[in-house]
């Protein structure tokens, strides 16, 4: 299938590793030219032909920077996908551990930097008709499996895109969210990542077992756990005219985790 990609311009945030660095190659192989943007730039980053910004995303100042570098070297902008959010630095814990400082960080870098970037973006959006992908989380509609800031902020994330798409789908700004469930990224890679965390605050010792027990403890249906390149498929469908008229909607990706209509 022709996405009719080629020749776009897109930004890719949290594009060093998982699903930003997914997107990005999937992008990238679709004939678009895209900045990546990430706190870290990774050799995986660079490696994908993309423009790679070392920006801290969720500060105004991290923002800026990626203005600057995402004009300058696309001219404009047709595609943007929110990807960056917090999610191996969380810890685990119930709301009585949480602090401001903690919740205040979250909502920075799930929600602010989506917000922020998106202003920025927009007037390019607006001339090119183009199209935003914000990547939430199944936590805003379990908040029960994660951590409490962490599920706030992805709910918020998602009620921001719905209000953003009404106020300027009819301007010819598409926007839609994605929202996975647990994807075999970082988040869950050895003992040292967040779900080591959780592994080690359940009491569990054996973290291989731990991951293998993954998919029957969120009662995912399929088996198993969602693959970055899954979710960076679906991305880049939506980002698509293929897409056209897919507007102000939020996809699950998480194989059958959520089980409510």
């Amino acid at each position: 299938m022709d996405l009719h990609l080629t020749g776009k311009t897109a930004v890719v945030t949290g594009a060093s590793r998982g699903i930003g660095l997914a997107t990005v190659r999937s992008l990238v192989a679709e004939g678009v030219r895209v900045v990546g943007a990430a706190r870290t730039v990774t050799p995986e980053l660079r490696e994908t032909g993309a423009v790679a910004v070392s920006a801290d995303l969720g500060t105004p100042e991290g923002v800026r920077t990626l203005e600057e570098r995402a004009l300058a070297a696309l001219g404009g902008i047709d595609l943007l996908v929110n990807n960056v959010g917090a999610g191996d630095d969380v810890e685990p814990g119930g709301f009585l551990d949480v602090d401001d400082d903690q919740w205040r960080g979250v909502f920075d870098l799930n929600l602010m930097s989506a917000v922020r970037v998106s202003r920025f973006a927009l007037p390019s959006l607006l001339e090119r008709r183009g199209t935003i992908v914000n990547v939430s989380s199944v936590n805003s509609r379990l908040p029960a499996v994660g951590p409490i800031a962490y599920s706030a902020a992805k709910a918020a994330l998602t009620a921001f895109g719905k209000s953003l798409n009404e106020e300027f789908g009819p301007r010819g700004v598409r926007v839609n969210t994605v929202s996975p469930g647990v994807v075999r990224t970082s988040i869950w890679a050895g003992p040292d990542s967040f779900g080591g965390r959780v592994a080690a605050a359940a009491g569990v010792e054996d973290y291989d077992a731990f991951l293998q027990g993954l998919p029957a403890a969120f009662g995912i249906t399929t088996g198993r756990i969602t693959e970055p390149e899954e979710v960076a498929a679906l991305i880049t469908f939506l980002l698509s005219d293929v897409a056209g008229n897919v507007s102000g909607a939020d996809y699950v990706i998480d194989g059958g985790t959520v089980k409510v209509l």
